[in-house]
């Protein structure tokens, strides 16, 4: 019996490398169900989903992933279902990743898969997703990185990244996309003052959204002054912005989708001509060492601090102030430094 057990976690190894493989060629092969599957595991933390990432990595870098950000209420699902149906008519293949808050009692995603963008469901060469933020910060969930290698790795030209609209805080988008869309609509008091606070920053390209409203000439000004105060170098890249008229204008608003379109591909042709995109992919490749780090790292010793009770006693102390976060920190990263070397 023993002989058998020990037989049985020689061969476990084994056959779960097998599954990783298996399951990395599926989605090479473009297989939905196995990208599905892998990204929900990654949403929810499950280990072994881990495995199958290191046999994706290899086969991505090819996607052009491009951002779409804003307000609340700015019209991003509708942006975004526009661009998908451009980019099928140039013959692109498409996914889109759209993070939504979560909800307080499952966990998940409330929007769910957008209902607008349906009607793409029966093209196979677009894949859209909902993920859920999870209490990440800056409006995007936590497994938007390795989904998108997921998809790249899919074989998908075009990804886009529609954020969840928490305003300023949506900066964290820049780590994983090449182009990054803001959208603003007029008459919304707090667009200037977001793009001050730091959006001015991320955007590749503006877009006013109904632009069929009255205050489209005002905001389009003050938005031009304000790229006007930036320093742009000979040959930089400076964000145009592109006016979208009201979606039920078919014919006039068709036309500036396929305008957008056309300067997404400009500023990807752009990256690559300046080789500012490489800089781009090394600026993404340190994100995703540091938040390796930070999951492989810090998280099993919060674990093992919460398993252990020391977690809650941490907090107490802190409570009743008979100790400081930065003192008890700073011990238990010495214990694991001391762990570690006696390890070796």
């Amino acid at each position: 019996m023993m002989e058998n057990r020990n037989q049985s976690a020689r061969e476990r190894p084994e056959k779960e490398g097998l599954d990783h493989v298996e399951l990395a060629r599926k989605i090479r092969d473009g297989n939905i169900r196995a990208a599905s599957r892998l990204i929900r595991d990654l949403e929810d933390n499950v280990p072994q989903a881990k495995g199958t990432l290191k046999h994706i990595y290899p086969h991505t870098g090819k996607a052009h992933v491009i951002g779409i950000t804003g307000s609340p209420g700015a019209g991003k699902s509708t942006i975004t279902d526009e661009l998908v149906s451009a980019f099928r008519e140039k013959e692109n293949k498409v996914a889109v990743l759209a993070v939504d808050p979560s909800s307080p009692f499952s966990g998940g995603a409330i929007l769910g898969d957008r209902i607008r963008m349906q009607r793409h469901a029966g093209d196979p060469d677009v894949f859209i997703r909902s993920l859920a933020t999870r209490g990440a910060l800056g409006g995007l969930s936590g497994a938007v990185g390795s989904s998108v290698h997921i998809l790249d790795a899919m074989g998908k030209d075009k990804i886009l990244i529609e954020t969840v609209g928490v305003g300023q805080q949506e900066v964290d988008v820049i780590n994983h996309a090449h182009t990054v869309i803001v959208v603003l609509v007029p008459g919304m008091g707090d667009d200037i003052q977001a793009i001050k606070a730091g959006i001015m920053e991320v955007a590749d390209i503006f877009v006013i959204n109904k632009s069929h409203r009255e205050g489209t000439r005002r905001l389009q000004k003050e938005l031009l002054s304000l790229l006007d105060l930036k320093e742009n170098r000979s040959g930089e890249w400076t964000p145009p912005v592109i006016l979208v008229d009201d979606v039920l204008n078919k014919e006039t608003f068709n036309g500036n989708i396929a305008t957008l379109c056309q300067t997404i591909d400009a500023h990807h042709q752009h990256l690559i001509s300046t080789r500012l995109l490489e800089k781009k992919l090394e600026k993404k490749a340190i994100v995703e060492i540091h938040e390796v780090l930070k999951s492989s790292i810090l998280g099993p010793i919060i674990k093992e601090l919460q398993a252990s009770g020391e977690f809650d006693n941490m907090v107490s102390k802190v409570m009743k102030r008979q100790s400081d976060p930065y003192t008890l920190v700073e011990d238990v990263r010495s214990a694991f430094i001391r762990s570690q070397k006696g390890g070796e």
